[in-house]
């Protein structure tokens, strides 16, 4: 089963680390995701470029907006993600406990839909 592992930080957090500390942290990221790949649980993993270069897009009642940022009021951001494979959410759990960033935000896991179930479904 596919899971998504979307990290969000805060970049005060993140500045509040001591000097060298986030390089450490990603550098035993990238160590943690060359396991991961080599053992078949990461499909994908990709950093985001910081939440001020982001547009949201937004159309209701016909009409569309178009602002910069992200749409969210909150202080953290999407800053990148993890396609994993894992046999269940505990399992997808406990991949995303051995990454670092929930002490700099926090982790969120998603199970990933099915899209040929659904596409069989809608007759697409």
């Amino acid at each position: 089963m596919k899971f998504l592992v979307m990290i969000h930080t805060d970049d005060d957090l993140v500045a509040e680390l001591p000097e060298g500390e986030f390089d450490r942290l990603m550098k035993g990221c990238f160590e943690k995701a060359d396991e991961l790949r080599a053992a078949g649980k990461l499909l994908d993993s990709q950093q985001l470029e910081h939440g001020r270069t982001a547009r949201t897009l937004r159309q209701r009642e016909g009409r569309m907006s178009i602002t910069d940022g992200p749409f969210s009021e909150a202080k953290e951001v999407l800053a990148g993600f993890n396609l994993i494979e894992a046999a269940d959410m505990d399992e997808a759990m406990e991949i995303a406990r051995q990454f670092p960033w929930s002490q700099t935000g926090h982790i969120e896991i998603r199970p990933v839909r099915d899209m040929d179930a659904v596409r069989d479904r809608v007759g697409a």
